[in-house]
């Protein structure tokens, strides 16, 4: 008897068109997040703020982003995904503009705080269209990938793009996403289908369970990007606060007929070890970059276009992970890839671990290819796994969770490596030794990805059966 066809991983005209829309619009939000390092020396100089004012820009941005992005994830499930989308591609087009036109650093800080609200209710509802529009298995795993890659490339030449654009004026690295935002727009209204909302039993929506998720994860963000600069006081009550809610919604999500968060997808052992890779990538990736940039920058004395012009590399990662990821996946399973993407990264934390006075761009090119690499084999597959085998309906929640490790990960991996860098700088800043100290926070984080990605490897390895193995070679 033949074997039956393997499943095509083969896009419709259609869906790489819905794919690419969606992937623009995580490419426009990593990017606007990454330009926004480059400007601020600029944006400081022109409506005179503080530099401790200066550090809400930035923050503001991953508190309104953290703070809400579960509950974006669950809006989207229950009002509908294309909805969302549109409605905050809206709302992000617009107060990116008021951030190019602000006069004072309130305005932008307000603007920016909005925006990153607007970014966690449009990104997990593009990431669920994505898993619903197309089939699970190898054509969902395409899309996702393909996805991934561009996300990683927006981030990663972000740096390179705010640097030309603030060389012209700071205000373009608002307005330039305002354009983008604006021709998204128009696709996704031609190009996204209509979906229908998950169906609500017993009515209502959880309005105890959305106030204290929304304000755990708003205390819970706070703490973690108010690290490096308050007492460990202050850190203890936020943190604190911000668990008793959480626990005070894990008792409403119990006894809600209509909970915003169903807790048995917790429970899932593939998800939460998805998302704990998740975390550690994106952390560590983002607590290299920084140290990178504080190296060249302030250490050597490279111009922000230098450096930018340095850290492209790292979107070679665009490149790979739509083309050679998905190679790897169908050839040596998801759960082996990522655990090799984080291998990878441990790699090259510690080659950087050696980085010299004078080094030359020769010597820093090994940890960068080695880096993006890395980047390109883990997000993709890490994507997938946070989202396989979850139901339609709850398709937005996953993608929720996952944005909100990424953000959470990002925010603990920037603050821990700048609370070492600032502990360990001298009177004339930061020298050798606190960069290569700060090092070892992105190199422990890469470790705990490993093994905590490695155990899901060997418990897929112990329930592999036959037919399994024959339609691997058939789809290979």
């Amino acid at each position: 008897m033949a074997s039956p066809p393997a499943p095509s991983d083969r896009l419709t005209p259609r869906g790489w068109a819905i794919l690419l829309v969606l992937s623009s619009a995580i490419f426009l939000e990593g990017i606007d997040v990454s330009m926004m390092g480059v400007a601020l020396p600029s944006i400081r100089a022109d409506l005179g703020m503080s530099t401790s004012s200066l550090q809400w820009v930035v923050s503001a941005y991953v508190l309104g982003y953290g703070g809400f992005v579960l509950l974006g994830g669950r809006a989207a499930d229950l009002l509908g995904r294309r909805r969302m989308f549109v409605l905050w591609l809206v709302v992000f087009l617009l107060f990116s503009g008021l951030g190019g036109l602000a006069t004072d650093g309130w305005m932008l800080i307000v603007a920016r705080f909005v925006t990153g609200i607007a970014a966690a209710f449009m990104t997990p509802a593009g990431l669920s269209i994505i898993t619903t529009t197309f089939a699970e298995g190898p054509q969902r795993n395409r899309a996702l990938l393909v996805y991934a890659g561009i996300a990683a490339g927006g981030f990663s030449l972000g740096m390179v793009t705010g640097g030309l654009l603030t060389s012209i004026d700071w205000r373009w690295v608002f307005f330039a996403p305002v354009l983008m935002a604006a021709a998204i727009l128009v696709a996704a209204v031609r190009l996204i289908p209509h979906d229908t909302p998950a169906a609500r039993t017993g009515g209502g929506y959880d309005v105890g369970g959305t106030l204290s998720l929304t304000v755990a994860m708003l205390l819970l963000v706070y703490t973690v990007v108010m690290l490096p600069e308050v007492g460990a006081g202050s850190t203890v009550a936020t943190a604190a606060a911000g668990l008793a809610l959480l626990a005070l919604f894990v008792s409403i999500e119990r006894r809600s007929r209509t909970p915003l968060l169903r807790l048995g997808l917790l429970r899932s052992a593939p998800l939460v070890r998805a998302n704990v890779g998740a975390m550690v990538l994106v952390g560590g990736f983002v607590g290299f970059q920084f140290v990178a940039v504080l190296y060249l920058q302030e250490f050597r004395g490279w111009s922000e276009t230098q450096t930018g012009l340095a850290l492209m590399i790292l979107g070679l990662d665009a490149i790979l992970a739509p083309t050679l990821t998905p190679v790897l996946v169908r050839r040596f399973g998801n759960a082996t890839v990522i655990v090799a993407g984080l291998a990878l990264a441990t790699v090259a934390y510690a080659l950087f671990l050696r980085v010299g006075a004078d080094w030359t761009y020769a010597a820093m090119l090994p940890s960068f290819l080695v880096l993006s690499t890395a980047f390109a084999l883990a997000y993709g597959p890490l994507t997938i796994a946070a989202t396989d085998g979850v139901a339609e309906e709850e398709q937005g929640l996953a993608s929720g969770v996952l944005t909100t490790s990424f953000q959470f990960g990002s925010a603990l991996g920037l603050a821990v490596v700048t609370a070492v860098v600032v502990a360990g700088s001298g009177p004339d800043g930061a020298g050798l030794d606190a960069f290569r100290t700060a090092l070892l926070v992105p190199l422990a984080g890469a470790v705990i990805g490993v093994l905590v990605t490695a155990s899901g490897l060997r418990r897929g390895r112990r329930t592999t059966t036959p037919a399994d193995l024959v339609a691997e070679e058939v789809s290979a």
